[in-house]
């Protein structure tokens, strides 16, 4: 586990951010921050505050732990769900389409 004082979260915020199809001005404007706080937290440069992390977590439903996954003596591969975070929000057809995929690639 590394050291409080190093945590950087920002490359996983990013990524849920993305894999959700939010830019950082959407993502600003949901949970009433500046676009400028979203990018300084995805650069870490800015250590978002509890309330804005409570924020996020609910409008992606996520977890603190899937945030902070790296630091955390238990934890899972997360990207997967990261990847797949927006799959629910698909229209019917796109979700047809992925699951005959995944169909395709597993019998090779």
């Amino acid at each position: 586990m590394r050291k409080a004082s190093i945590i950087k979260i920002g490359r996983n915020l990013q990524a849920i951010r993305k894999s959700n199809g939010y830019t950082q001005e959407k993502l600003a404007e949901k949970v009433e921050v500046s676009v400028r706080y979203i990018s300084d937290i995805e650069q870490d440069r800015a250590k978002p505050s509890y309330e804005v992390l409570v924020r996020i977590c609910n409008l992606f439903e996520v977890t603190l732990d899937e945030i902070f996954s790296e630091y955390l003596k238990v934890r899972e591969n997360k990207s997967l769900e990261y990847s797949l975070a927006g799959y629910n929000k698909l229209s019917k057809a796109d979700k047809n389409t992925i699951d005959h995929l995944i169909t395709y690639f597993n019998k090779k």
